[in-house]
């Protein structure tokens, strides 16, 4: 609907505590026992995790640095509750946007557990320094790792060739940040169509391609080119990932949990405009009653 649009664009005006309680479908929950819950949860029902620490809005070195450190602990609840799951981190929760020798520094921390790690990638502005680093760790001679594709910007394909001789584990997804139409595919069949074009590109270069999607169009797509690996995010389209693992296809969930959890859950809202309907409406409902 027009009005569920609407509101989805005005979430950041919706009290925080209103949006928590219906984010909580996309978010384990604030600690890493709750993400252990959900993993377990997961691996129960045949799927695989990716966990992450969110802090995109962190502003300070030693936040990041902290965010850094809480990997640790991520990784030895993996170990200890022997937990099918690995990680997924954002640069801009690991300083970023502060130094990019900060960020640096904090990746090579979490690497250094031994545990595959993948880079998540955020908005434009942070998308060249995120492939450089990617670059720059592989050269170290960094293999578990993995980064993640946009289809919706312009320039995907492009990379896609550019990291050909790296075969890298790429995660491809739509894309979520709302990025001008000079850079970023805005309408559904142009974003569908890029997808399959790096997809094809991806598998046709050797990498291994985790497909990303909630979309059936391009679930379809990446059955019929026998992709390795689906990745879905926690609390979306649960029935169909269910039935994609009992036709034996590997799944895998991306579970974030942390204090950060807000800007997370605006993105995931404004991505569906039913659901920050009904948050409007129950916020309304609340001030009624008061």
């Amino acid at each position: 609907m027009l009005v569920d649009r609407a509101i989805a664009r005005a979430l950041p005006l919706v009290p925080k505590p209103v949006v928590r309680v219906f984010a909580s479908r996309y978010i384990a929950g604030p600690s890493l026992a709750d993400a252990v819950a959900v993993v377990r949860r997961l691996n129960g029902e045949g799927m695989q995790a990716t966990v992450d620490v969110l802090g995109e809005e962190i502003a300070h070195a030693d936040e990041a640095r902290a965010i850094a450190s809480a990997y640790r602990d991520v990784f030895a609840a993996i170990e200890r509750e022997r937990l099918g799951s690995n990680v997924s981190v954002k640069l801009t929760a690991l300083g970023l946007k502060l130094s990019y020798e900060l960020c640096k520094e904090n990746v090579r921390e979490v690497l250094a557990q031994g545990r595959f790690v993948r880079i998540d990638m955020e908005d434009a502005t942070t998308t060249d320094d995120t492939l450089r680093l990617y670059r720059e760790l592989r050269a170290e001679g960094h293999e578990n790792l993995g980064i993640v594709l946009q289809a919706y910007l312009r320039r995907t394909l492009w990379d896609v060739r550019a990291l050909a001789g790296l075969k890298p584990n790429v995660r491809l997804c739509k894309g979520i940040y709302v990025e001008p139409p000079s850079i970023a595919y805005a309408d559904p069949g142009s974003i569908r169509s890029s997808f399959v074009q790096c997809l094809d590109a991806l598998l046709e270069s050797g990498a291994y391609v985790a497909a990303a999607t909630h979309d059936e169009e391009l679930i379809g797509a990446a059955l019929a080119r026998g992709v390795p690996e689906f990745q879905m995010l926690l609390g979306v389209r649960e029935d169909r990932a269910r039935e994609l693992v009992a036709a034996g296809h590997p799944l895998r969930v991306y579970v974030p949990f942390g204090e950060y959890w807000y800007g997370y859950s605006i993105r995931r809202l404004q991505e569906n405009p039913a659901m920050a309907g009904t948050i409007a409406r129950a916020a309304v409902g609340r001030v009624l009653r008061i």
